[in-house]
């Protein structure tokens, strides 16, 4: 359907404000992380630093632990994103290429529980880390983050699997191959694409994760970035408003390059699990 040049110019400035929506927050927080503390306190602010200085980042490095704090999210969200895409590769299959029943039910149910809130998992997650016996611990945190990837890593990856020609498979039963070696040998390979979003997706989502952290990881020195973050606030909500943007800018730009990279894949994720074979 065609639209007139009234209804592309419309369209063409929803699309500009919406993306000056988004990206004001992250331009004023660049424009902090450099402002010196006279431009902070200042009555009218200005997007340019007039006197751009690095002390905001050498404060925040100095006052909390922040490269510490930055490997504990490292390594809870790239163990999230391994394990992740190793648990739900097979499950995408069989949901895939299953046509009974219980692999609907399978599929309905891993979009319902997107709609879960973290209130609502947090206290059984709890306990059943508590019984385990890893509370305040970065496993426990993997295993949550897991728990809280899983369902999104299975709907992505299916829809990967279905644009997998049967007619492959099928050659490959001829050939003697069973099931598991049809997965690894031919399936499999081709889903790297897929393998890959999904495993990144899974490490943004871990690497920004705030809730569970908060709650599940009391030592300071088990803190993740997001969690270290909140104490450039004090006790009355005063927050170092110069250390805070500065830290939070370094948080940040892992998420923006990943996403930057892997946002076309993760489109194609998103419309290959809207082809059926």
């Amino acid at each position: 359907m065609r639209t007139g040049p009234a209804a592309r110019t419309g369209q063409y400035a929803a699309l500009l404000a919406y993306l000056v929506f988004l990206a004001f927050p992250f331009l004023w927080l660049v424009s902090t992380a450099f402002k010196p503390p006279r431009e902070l306190g200042s009555l009218h602010p200005t997007w340019i630093p007039k006197d751009p200085t690095l002390a905001n980042f050498r404060q925040a490095f100095d006052e909390q632990p922040l490269l510490q704090a930055a490997f504990n999210s490292l390594v809870a969200a790239l163990a999230a994103a391994v394990i992740a895409v190793l648990v739900a590769t097979p499950m995408a299959y069989v949901m895939a290429r299953q046509r009974t029943r219980l692999a609907k039910a399978a599929t309905g149910w891993v979009v319902v529980s997107q709609a879960f809130p973290f209130v609502l998992l947090i206290i059984p997650l709890f306990l059943v880390l508590k019984g385990l016996r890893l509370i305040n611990s970065v496993p426990g945190l993997v295993m949550v983050y897991v728990v809280w990837a899983l369902p999104f890593a299975l709907w992505m990856l299916a829809g990967y699997v279905r644009a997998v020609p049967r007619e492959l498979e099928e050659a490959a039963a001829v050939d003697g191959a069973g099931r598991l070696r049809t997965l690894v040998s031919v399936t499999a390979p081709l889903l790297a694409p897929g393998i890959v979003a999904t495993a990144l997706f899974a490490f943004i989502t871990a690497w920004n994760e705030f809730f569970f952290a908060l709650v599940l990881l009391k030592t300071p020195e088990k803190q993740t970035l997001p969690v270290v973050l909140t104490h450039f606030i004090g006790a009355e909500g005063v927050a170092d408003l110069g250390p805070l943007a500065a830290a939070a800018f370094l948080a940040t730009l892992p998420s923006l390059v990943v996403f930057a990279l892997i946002q076309r894949r993760i489109t194609g994720g998103m419309l290959a699990g809207a082809v059926k074979s």
